[in-house]
């Protein structure tokens, strides 16, 4: 095991490499780009997401004031919107932004950077990515970690109670409830959980915006406790609905696959009770389809579940953070989030394999290649 464990971190590195690669080569042919947001900015012409960036905290701010709109006016610019612009200024800031380099010397540069896990600063907020990035994330770990513990709660014993009872009434009934939960998008439920419950129309129960009240500092720790699981009440719900829906389902059919199999059979012809089949023989085969799924429902969690969640709940997490930060053309924190999450998502994977292993002890990852 450890010499697999081993061959697995090595692999990360090459796939952390192309990962990045990739995502650098199509920034590089990606329209627009921070100079012409900042261009855009200075000459009125802005009118979209990063109009109300204001300033950028940099250096141009001052440089700005050697804007030539008079000169130059027939002057070719490879930047959009840059004709007519002191080519000084458009110098300064390429290299401001690290543009005068060369592109694989910037690639270069910033795996350098990133394997020091040096993260450098946001182009339009005064402050570091690496603290940026540490300030959103409270919100998106309660909101991946709440949101996967309670699915997979709720799914699993579901997912199981429904393959034992296939065809049922209860098997029905659940189905019907799990097509409808499924088929409802997260968002359009969470807008429903507002009008119902936070002071849309009816009910004013739980509270709009943010995960804990202004006056969180002067409580005591069990009023912190209690105002915190408040506060998280529906987003959390609202993000859980799909999640355990899809779940439920794959447990279920795991299960039934199980099930129907040979040794099952002789199991019970051993005078088994069906408790002991089913969770002494049945649940460490049937889980691992559903532990298999574990590592892309938990890193998920962190971006396509809780982006338009974190907008209708007002939550400033990693998931709105990248969304601005691609509009933005925020590229520090664009490639540093991509980072940090790729290899979260390579060590839960790596994670996943040996919890394979504590479940079944029958599978050998020594003896296969990786």
């Amino acid at each position: 095991m450890a010499a697999y464990i081993f061959r697995r971190l090595l692999l990360m590195i090459p796939t952390i490499l192309g990962i990045m690669l990739v995502s650098f080569t199509i920034i590089q042919f990606a329209p627009g780009g921070p100079i012409e947001r900042i261009v855009a900015q200075l000459t009125g012409t802005d009118v979209s997401a990063t109009a109300r960036v204001g300033n950028t905290g940099g250096d141009f701010g001052s440089s700005g004031q050697n804007l030539n709109a008079s000169a130059n006016n027939g002057l070719g610019s490879k930047y959009r919107g840059a004709q007519g612009l002191d080519p000084e200024f458009i110098k300064e800031l390429e290299k401001q932004f690290g543009f005068d380099k060369p592109v694989h010397e910037r690639f270069g540069l910033m795996l350098w950077n990133y394997i020091r896990f040096d993260f450098g600063d946001s182009y339009f907020r005064d402050v570091s990515v690496i603290d940026l990035i540490g300030e959103k994330l409270p919100v998106s770990i309660t909101l991946g970690l709440w949101t996967t513990f309670i699915s997979y709660l709720i799914s699993i014993p579901l997912g199981i109670r429904k393959a034992v009872a296939d065809g049922s009434r209860f098997d029905i009934w659940t189905s019907a409830v799990i097509i409808v939960g499924y088929a409802i998008p997260g968002f359009l439920f969470a807008i429903l959980l507002i009008v119902l419950f936070a002071g849309g129309t009816y009910y004013d129960w739980f509270p709009l915006r943010g995960l804990t009240s202004d006056n969180f500092d002067q409580m005591t720790l069990i009023q912190q406790i209690g105002d915190y699981l408040w506060h998280i009440v529906l987003p959390i719900t609202a993000m859980v609905i799909s999640a355990f829906a899809t779940t439920t389902m794959l447990t279920k059919n795991s299960f039934l696959d199980e099930i129907k199999k040979q040794y099952v059979v002789t199991a019970r012809a051993k005078g088994l009770s069906e408790r002991e089949v089913l969770y002494g023989h049945v649940f460490r085969n049937a889980m691992l389809i559903v532990i298999a799924g574990f590592p892309a429902a938990f890193v998920g969690s962190f971006f396509t579940g809780s982006l338009l969640i974190e907008t209708i709940f007002s939550l400033d997490g990693i998931g709105l953070l990248s969304f601005k930060s691609v509009v933005d053309r925020d590229y520090p924190v664009v490639f540093a989030t991509l980072f940090i999450f790729s290899l979260i998502g390579l060590v839960v994977s790596l994670i996943t394999d040996l919890v394979y292993t504590t479940i079944d002890p029958r599978i050998d990852f020594d003896s296969r290649e990786v």
